[in-house]
């Protein structure tokens, strides 16, 4: 299990990291999401030892991961910003890693190469920006690891790609229960791998729910009435969102389906339907509600 308690990170006076707590449950894949510059980057790289915290804790398996090797050779990190040896193949990193990594399956290494097509001799140079993530993730977890933390997992993907690490992701959670932690900008990616789901903003955790849990408390209500009304006729339910266009509204609200539903009914409303949301549109009227929403409209004044 992983533990982090109170974390915080602060880079020249700005907290990168704010008071985070959340505990990570062993064989679970935990996605992370949040605005550009929320933090999420810097906390894997906190978990897997990389920075201190400034203040806080970060225990793997009940043990500190700071400057703690017996911790850090059972996981495997895959950051956003690849690094390979200067000039290196594939092949030379296989040698560098199983140096590393005592648990390296050179067996699983060469069968993944196969498998996504990538020539293990080649330089890992001459290989485009999806092909060397590729490269990235076929190392690490070819290191067989307990822990695999994966920063921006699909960047460069092709869909065909993205499956196939998907794929390769859950088949080490559900056969050796690797912990799996992974950031992505593609919600709909999380969406279908994921077991728990995290929100940052501005280095804190907004929240952490269960992807289902998640996508059943935050719905969408289209509602109408024959006499007129406004958003205070609302009032007592949980909404994230309002807008009205004619007599049909159109809310977004957080709390229980059935009780919502019931409520609403009793309101004898001319027109009700209750849809789900995506988790796409979850993180965005989240991040709406926390003041995070830009006015596109914005960028047709450009030249004046």
């Amino acid at each position: 299990m992983i533990s982090v308690e109170g974390l915080t990170k602060t880079f020249d006076g700005y907290k990168a990291i704010d008071n985070v707590s959340c505990k990570i449950p062993e064989g679970c894949i935990y996605g992370m999401v949040g605005s550009n510059g929320a933090g999420k980057s810097t906390f894997l790289r906190i978990l897997t030892g990389i920075y201190k915290a400034d203040a806080g804790s970060v225990s793997i398996d009940g043990k500190p991961v700071y400057e703690n090797p017996d911790i850090k050779k059972n996981m495997a990190f895959v950051p956003d910003d690849l690094y390979f040896v200067n000039n290196s193949s594939m092949n030379r990193m296989k040698k560098f890693y199983a140096g590393v990594y005592e648990n390296f399956d050179r067996k699983r290494f060469d069968f993944l190469c196969s498998a996504f097509k990538l020539d293990p001799s080649k330089s890992v140079s001459t290989f485009s920006k999806g092909m060397r993530r590729q490269a990235a993730i076929i190392l690490a977890v070819s290191t067989r690891p307990k822990y695999l933390f994966l920063d921006e997992t699909f960047d460069g993907l092709d869909p065909v790609m993205r499956s196939l690490v998907k794929s390769l992701v859950c088949k080490d959670v559900e056969e050796r229960k690797t912990t799996v932690i992974m950031t992505s900008h593609s919600l709909r990616e999380l969406e279908d791998t994921c077991d728990q789901l995290a929100l940052l903003h501005k280095g804190g955790l907004i929240f952490e729910s269960d992807i289902a849990n998640l996508k059943t408390s935050l719905f969408k209500v289209q509602i109408a009435f024959v006499e007129a009304y406004d958003k205070s006729r609302f009032e007592g339910f949980d909404m994230l969102h309002f807008s009205k266009s004619g007599s049909v509204s159109n809310i977004i609200t957080r709390g229980d389906r059935a009780e919502v539903e019931e409520r609403l009914k009793g309101m004898r409303p001319a027109i009700l339907d209750i849809l789900p949301l995506s988790l796409e549109e979850v993180f965005t009227y989240e991040m709406e509600a926390l003041g995070y929403v830009f006015d596109t409209g914005i960028l047709e004044k450009e030249g004046e």
